[in-house]
Formats: C-alpha cells, structure tokens, sequence
C-alpha cells in the first residue's frame, strides 16, 4: 500500500521501512522517545517493581522492575477510537 501510494517500487518501499524500523530501533534502546507526527510516540518507561498475590492460592511473588514499550497515541486518534 505504502508503494502504491507514494509512488515507489516495492523494493524501495520496504527500504523506506526497513530503514525507519532500524532508526526507530535504536533510539528506543538508547530510550529516547519516537514522535511519530499525526499518530503517537513511543517511549521505553521503567515498570516498577511491585508484590503481586495468586487470587487462588494467596501467594505473594515479587515481580522485578523493568523496561516496558509505550505507545501514546495523539488526542485525536483516541477520540476516534471511542467511536469505533
């Protein structure tokens, strides 16, 4: 679709997207955020570490923090999804 719609060939359209997908990539892991215009950003955020208890058993686990991939998508691309 992205071809078609902006005029390319096929190879050099999955070049296009290959290339943003490293460029994304890599800033995510040097945790910069990734505004992507029109859609969202993309952010790595540290998830706490927190004690977490089995609903059956009752048995508390601690769970350690990490590194968690989040997507916030622009205001109105959430109020469009409210209508879906």
């Amino acid at each position: 679709m992205i071809a078609e719609d902006a005029g390319l060939s096929k190879k050099d359209a999955e070049h296009l997207l290959s290339t943003m997908n490293a460029i994304i990539r890599e800033n995510l892991m040097a945790e910069k955020a990734i505004q992507l215009q029109g859609l969202g950003v993309f952010e790595i955020k540290e998830r706490q570490a927190r004690v977490v208890v089995h609903p059956r058993t009752g048995e508390r686990t601690e769970v350690p923090s990490k590194n968690q991939l989040v997507f916030r998508p622009v205001s109105n691309i959430k109020d469009e999804l409210k209508k879906v």
